[in-house]
């Protein structure tokens, strides 16, 4: 991931949330620490972020509908779940990441 590319992240997010989030809001999703934490996504936002970083955020990425939901998290295009069942599921799933979201931002 890039440092644009976290950037885009943080307004995606900002949507999906209905709220925008700040380089501190972002370091809260993270896990960083809250002192340094702000300026260690402002940094990242000009170099990108870790590969450990990477992971955790495109996790949190799949709240917002412009990513894709990752493959070990995609429970719904098994055969036991039937195909009209599936964007419903998919939308709860998403809901489901969003108020994960607003609780880590408390």
């Amino acid at each position: 991931m890039t440092g644009a590319e976290l950037k885009q992240l943080r307004n995606d997010l900002s949507d999906a949330l209905a709220r925008q989030l700040t380089a501190a809001d972002m370091a809260r999703l993270c896990g960083l620490p809250e002192k340094g934490g702000a300026d260690t996504i402002r940094r990242w936002e000009v170099s990108g972020p870790t590969v450990e970083a990477t992971k955790v955020l495109r996790v949190l990425a799949m709240a917002s509908e412009r990513y894709p939901i990752l493959e070990k998290f995609d429970i719904f295009d098994r055969h036991d779940v039937r195909e009209e069942d599936r964007p419903a599921r998919r939308a709860a799933f998403r809901e489901q990441m969003r108020d994960e979201a607003r609780r880590r931002l408390g």
